[in-house]
């Protein structure tokens, strides 16, 4: 079976005259009274089919929604100012369009971000939040000294020109280097598979995908990219679970701690062996933890 089979039924919506690509597959039909709709949102660089070991499991109890964020996977390559504000939007109005109920939100990586956010300023959208290595953009303006921020930002100038950008994205786009850069994400190697690569380079094919690129390394390092991870987890009063690899070398684990002292509803689960992708590398454990933290939520409540 194919990441596309397993994934579901795979649709186009137009969200202001973006095209923006979206999966869906019904709750298995002797748990429909028991169903509490999930939203699926993927990290930087992937797309619907990184959840294909989830959503299958997932099925069996929910009906699962999974959304190819704006810029990403086979949604329109906008050459448009992104951020986390315009990506919770998408995500609400697509909440509004198709489900209008109350829905478990899980993210990774950016995408938990994104849940995050959308989750602050939408809380009626939003029964549970699950966030998979949560990043805090404003945490790197604190842990720099103050001398060093003008440095990185000169250096971020120059890497973010457009020119070098194309030539970095020509090489990067290769199935050959994306391995070598999921290697690094993966702490287990073996799940680093073909599907999986092809998963993650063919999005980048498409044409604009450059431009695409340029405009998110703009966006994302403006200051009003989008609010501190501390401040919006603050304004959440729901259930939230925050899981985190402690072999993740994308986002450092070290702050995983301090973020989930921020508010009382959060429940935070640090994993060994696992990387920046938990819910691919371990999807087995991942449903472990995720199935028997909603049972406990909810017997609580």
């Amino acid at each position: 079976m194919t990441w596309k089979e397993k994934t579901g039924n795979q649709r186009d919506w137009h969200w202001r005259g973006w095209k923006i690509r979206y999966s869906y597959i019904r709750v298995n039909p002797e748990n429909k009274n028991n169903d509490i709709p999930i939203i699926l949102l993927h990290g930087f660089g992937a797309s619907i089919g990184h959840w294909r070991h989830n959503i299958p499991v997932l099925k069996k109890n929910h009906t699962v929604y999974a959304l190819d964020l704006l810029g990403f996977g086979a949604s329109r390559k906008a050459y448009t100012n992104y951020d986390v504000t315009l990506w919770s939007e998408l995500v609400y109005d697509f909440w509004r369009e198709f489900i209008n109920v109350p829905v478990i939100i899980i993210g990774n990586s950016i995408g938990s971000l994104i849940a995050l956010f959308a989750t602050a300023q939408h809380p009626t959208m939003v029964h549970r939040l699950v966030m998979l290595s949560l990043p805090d953009l404003s945490a790197r303006q604190k842990m720099l000294p103050k001398f060093v921020l003008p440095l990185v930002k000169t250096l971020e100038t120059i890497v973010a020109s457009p020119l070098l950008i194309r030539i970095i994205f020509l090489v990067a786009r290769r199935p050959g280097v994306i391995r070598k850069w999921l290697g690094v994400a993966y702490v287990d190697k073996t799940s680093v598979d073909d599907e999986l690569v092809d998963i993650i380079a063919t999005p980048p094919q498409d044409k604009g995908a450059a431009r695409t690129l340029i405009a998110l390394s703009k966006s994302v390092n403006q200051s009003d990219f989008s609010l501190s991870a501390r401040e919006l987890l603050g304004q959440v009063n729901i259930p939230m679970l925050l899981l985190w690899g402690k072999g993740d070398r994308f986002i450092p684990p070290t702050i995983a701690p301090q973020l989930a002292t921020v508010n009382p509803l959060i429940t935070l689960n640090l994993l060994d062996d696992l990387g920046h992708c938990l819910h691919d590398e371990k999807p087995d454990l991942f449903h472990q933890i995720l199935f028997d933290w909603l049972r406990v939520i909810d017997t609580n409540t």
